[in-house]
């Protein structure tokens, strides 16, 4: 019988930033790459592997001899780069773009400064890992994938080596190591062998080992005694290795690994909604990363300016660190926090200047306005048609007393379109600032006009809308919503005469949670709810600030042509909510806006919506792909959207959020997570008990002023997911929207992509890495056969394209030439793939 081969793999899992601020991660980091570098070359056999290009910039930047040491160690082979990713990111909450971003940064350092390519993938510390992730790996030049967590106690794999297959069924071996990615200092021995021991049948077997978590690696000491281990080891082969050996043996072995069709989830639920803020702010600076991408592309092809690659490169950067798999889920320590902020807000700077820049030049060849008239531009990027209510503030010519009221009408192409004059921001006592709601269709990819006039008026119409009979019945002809004057909460919403909530939803709910910022112990939030109730008239006006002793808790603030504005207050023992329905005299698509004074400790805020229907299924949007989601209660994490769907009675109830991850379902129950109010980087001990000091102040996360938005619709099952995908991205990727006056001597810029099946997602519009091409990526997320034809107007493009079901696809075009080829997802030509040359041109 022949002997086992068991990999070491020593590695220092080195966390930039968690209990300590990102400064002391990078004196760690030299620290750590300093030792191991010795290490590697006083020991001719040794490998040290490491990961994560954030902590080789480091070193290069403020340790360039130790860089160029480890340089020189890589093509001795004695120092492994590993993995190959910016860093590892959580791996379930950005999308899926920004998970190519991550290999493509990583990829691209790594083979400029070593001139090397991993091809197995590791995420060791993550708290759990997308379906998604399958064919981005795959066609990222990765074949394998090595992870942690969940371990075994918290999810049931068919192996521990298995086939992981992705949504398009793409496959990639996965391997979930034993024990843990790290070991104690002067206890390496013993630990390895208590992994060997611990799985006699495996073969081959990945052992990780170093000190880890603040670095630390391997010590003399460490690696003295393993070396001695290798030497006097019998039983099984023992040799210092690389996750790439590892794979290749285990590939070799001829196996047949057990599929595995699935996510990789769930372990530490809390952390799907601690520190919101961060979460939110990362979804921003998301949205507004890639819509700024498109917009700069746009403008670049169109010969309006250059594109901005070092900027964009510096605000990538910015977005892949908060993505850090403990700075995203909320599981660091405040100064990390606020540090994080800091840099989204950096990032978030950058994007608004260019994307500004941009704007103009795309507006310049706008005619000018004529006189009286106050023009409003409105930027589409995306590649179909968008209806939306579009908002937008602007000053009239002059100001001056508040004696009459000057309404506006909007004109598109010289027709009114409904509009409606709302509150504006500011609280200046004068009839000059304005604040408009359209509605409007934009034409795709390009600058859609609006000239607005000015009308006046004695003063703003008032509402039409009132309560009557204790409840507020707002109906269109193809929307009814009843909303409780006693509770507050919406007691019933009809779409096309179909009931889809019942009584009270929209219910705000406090529940019991604990310390612990992971909440790594559950599944679910088993604690009992407590409902918010409505404030009285005199706690109302307290709260809102009014001039007066008394106000309703619920009000319309809000009635036009476009839409109704319902206020609601709500508070719960030292917390409370302001709320607002927005529910539109077009379509069905109404807006739950929250503004959340939170002043809980150790709690949970969701949000209840009692769903009416049978065989109820719950559906969420993940990074490039569609998971159906737990549907026991237990906690579950998604992207830009969720739906509770019924294949039985084909209907659909979708929820669209701007920057919201959790939520739990039961059937008839769908319950949104909100925030959470754990200590910081509260972590029980063995026992699953925490030992804090009761002596002193101990701060809890997300105290203070939160703000949630969330847009419900419904409608047939098939319908309903066909646009659920476009519509939340035009949620969050907002056209851009400004009131400006042009010169009118600019030249107008055609559209650069137009898509024919507005159910496809253009993900990604940009300069390609290398060269003047462009790069085009689509996605197809209905799990469907899909054609369409994809123009590109600027450079006279028009052909087909073909995808298959969750399919990623990448287009390379260059625009001398107009050929298109098909590249992976890191910009390399794909073998034995044939080009696309353009249909029609």
């Amino acid at each position: 019988m022949s002997k086992r081969n068991i990999h070491l793999i020593c590695n220092a899992h080195l966390d930039p930033v968690w209990l300590w601020q990102w400064q002391e991660g990078a004196a760690e980091a030299i620290s750590t790459f300093r030792t191991a570098a010795e290490l590697c070359e006083a020991n001719e056999t040794f490998i040290f592997n490491h990961n994560e290009v954030i902590l080789y910039k480091w070193i290069q930047e403020y340790a360039p001899e130790l860089f160029k040491r480890i340089q020189k160690l890589v093509k001795k082979g004695r120092w492994h780069i590993m993995g190959g990713w910016y860093l590892q990111p959580d791996c379930n909450m950005p999308s899926g773009e920004s998970f190519v971003r991550q290999i493509l940064l990583g990829k691209q350092y790594f083979k400029q400064y070593f001139g090397v390519e991993p091809t197995a993938a590791i995420n060791f510390d993550p708290f759990g890992h997308s379906r998604g992730l399958v064919q981005i790996l795959a066609k990222s030049g990765y074949d394998a994938y090595l992870f942690g967590r969940p371990d075994r106690r918290w999810l049931d794999l068919p192996a521990d080596d298995f086939k992981w297959v992705g949504y398009d069924n793409s496959t990639v071996m996965a391997t979930r190591f034993p024990g843990w990615y790290n070991t104690s200092l002067g206890k390496a021995v013993p630990m390895i062998s208590q992994r060997i021991n611990s799985d006699p049948e495996r073969d081959p077997m990945a052992i990780l080992w170093g000190v880890g978590n603040h670095g630390g690696g391997p010590s003399k000491m460490d690696v003295r005694a393993v070396n001695q281990l290798i030497a006097e080891q019998r039983e099984v082969n023992l040799r210092h290795s690389t996750p790439e050996y590892y794979f290749k043996d285990l590939k070799e072995k001829g196996a047949r690994l057990p599929e595995h069709a699935d996510d990789l989830n769930p372990w530490a639920i809390g952390c799907y909604a601690s520190q919101i803020q961060i979460k939110q702010k990362h979804r921003l600076l998301e949205n507004e990363y890639y819509a700024t991408e498109k917009i700069l592309t746009s403008a670049m092809v169109n010969g309006l300016m250059e594109y901005p690659v070092d900027l964009m490169k510096e605000a990538l950067c910015h977005l892949m660190t908060i993505q850090f798999h403990d700075i995203l889920p909320g599981s660091s320590i405040r100064p990390v926090e606020e540090q994080a902020l800091q840099q989204i807000g950096s990032g978030l700077h950058i994007l608004s200047r260019l994307k500004t820049k941009a704007f103009f030049a795309m507006a310049s060849g706008q005619k000018k306005a004529s006189a009286g008239s106050i023009p409003i531009m409105v930027l589409n990027h995306h590649p179909a048609p968008v209806s939306e209510i579009i908002e937008c503030e602007f000053n009239l010519a002059d100001f001056k007393q508040k004696d009459t009221f000057a309404d506006i009408q909007v004109y598109q192409n010289g027709r009114p379109i409904p509009s409606q004059v709302e509150k504006e921001l500011s609280n200046v006592s004068m009839e000059w600032r304005k604040r408009i709601a359209f509605r409007a269709t934009l034409k795709p990819g390009q600058i859609n006009r609006f000239d607005c006039k000015p009308v006046i008026i004695d003063k703003k119409p008032g509402p039409l809308l009132h309560v009557k009979n204790g409840k507020i019945q707002f109906k269109t002809d193809h929307l009814q919503v009843v909303i409780n004057g006693q509770t507050g909460w919406v007691d019933s919403y009809r779409v096309n005469g179909v009931e889809y909530l019942h009584n009270g939803s929209f219910q705000l709910l406090a529940i019991k949670d604990n310390l612990d910022s992971w909440n790594m112990l559950e599944t679910q939030y088993h604690g009992k709810a407590k409902s918010f109730r409505l404030m009285s008239h005199t706690e109302s006006a307290t709260f809102s600030g009014a001039q007066c002793r008394h106000l309703a808790p619920i009000r319309i603030i809000e009635d036009g042509p476009v839409r109704s504005i319902i206020e609601v207050f709500f508070k719960y023992r030292n917390s409370r909510v302001c709320m607002q329905y927005k529910l539109p005299k077009t379509g069905t698509e109404i807006e739950v806006h929250l503004r959340v004074y939170w002043n809980e400790k150790d709690t949970v805020l969701k949000m209840a919506v009692p769903v009416k229907g049978t065989s109820q299924k719950y559906l969420g949007q993940v990074a490039y792909g569609r998971q159906r989601l737990p549907d026991n209660g237990n906690e579950s994490v998604c992207q830009k959207w969720s739906a509770v769907v019924s294949e039985k009675e084909n209907k659909a109830l979708t929820c669209i959020n701007n920057g919201t991850y959790a939520s739990d379902f039961r059937p008839g129950l769908l319950r949104l997570t909100l925030l959470r109010s754990p200590a910081y980087a509260g972590h029980p001990d063995a026992e699953g008990k925490f030992d804090i000091p009761n002596d002193r102040f101990i701060e809890r996360m997300d105290q203070g002023f939160r703000e949630f938005g969330f847009w419900f619709n419904a409608g047939p099952l098939g319908e309903r997911l066909d646009a659920i995908e476009t519509e939340s991205l035009v949620k969050n990727e907002h056209p851009f929207v400004l009131s400006y006056f042009p010169s009118g001597a600019g030249p107008r810029p055609k559209p650069t992509i137009l898509l024919s099946d507005n159910v496809i997602q253009v993900t990604a519009v940009k300069k390609a890495e290398s060269g003047d091409d462009i790069i085009v990526r689509l996605f197809e997320p209905t799990g469907k056969q899909r054609n369409a034809t994809l123009s590109m107007p600027v450079f006279s493009i028009k052909t087909k394209v073909s995808l298959a079901p969750f399919e990623i696809k990448t287009l390379r075009v260059n625009p001398r030439t107009k050929k298109i080829t098909q590249v992976n997802l890191i910009e390399q030509r794909i073998r034995n793939k044939s080009s696309t040359e353009s249909a029609d041109r």
